[in-house]
């Protein structure tokens, strides 16, 4: 991996960890600071959510200081200059969710693109 391939995944696993943390959650302006303007979503119940759904479901109280998100197996791989493909473990509260992730490099920065969670055991 290149310096600027371990840049881009870095720079996308910090967006990642910030939108998994508890006082970004709760900040819908913040939330959205780092989600692509096309950014949609597939979760983990199998809801669409889009840019504009998002950060209700975001700031709904769920992901507490008290309950974080723990982040497992993080992996990123640049797909094509400023595209990078995280995949990781989160479990919450005992819910355990493989997590997949696009984040693209715009002219406002490193932006979620794309997101889906599945459930595991």
């Amino acid at each position: 991996m290149t310096d600027e391939d371990e840049r881009a995944v870095r720079a996308a696993v910090d967006g990642e960890m910030r939108l998994l943390d508890p006082g970004v959650r709760a900040s819908p302006a913040r939330v959205l600071e780092l989600l692509d303007p096309g950014f949609t979503e597939i979760g983990a119940s199998g809801r669409r959510w889009d840019v504009g759904s998002i950060p209700t479901a975001t700031g709904d109280g769920s992901v507490s200081p008290e309950f974080p998100v723990e982040v497992d197996e993080m992996r990123g791989t640049v797909l094509a200059p400023g595209l990078v493909h995280l995949t990781y473990l989160a479990d919450h509260r005992g819910r355990r969710t493989r997590r997949s992730s696009l984040w693209r490099l715009t002219d406002t920065g490193w932006r979620m693109w794309f997101h889906q969670g599945t459930p595991t055991d």
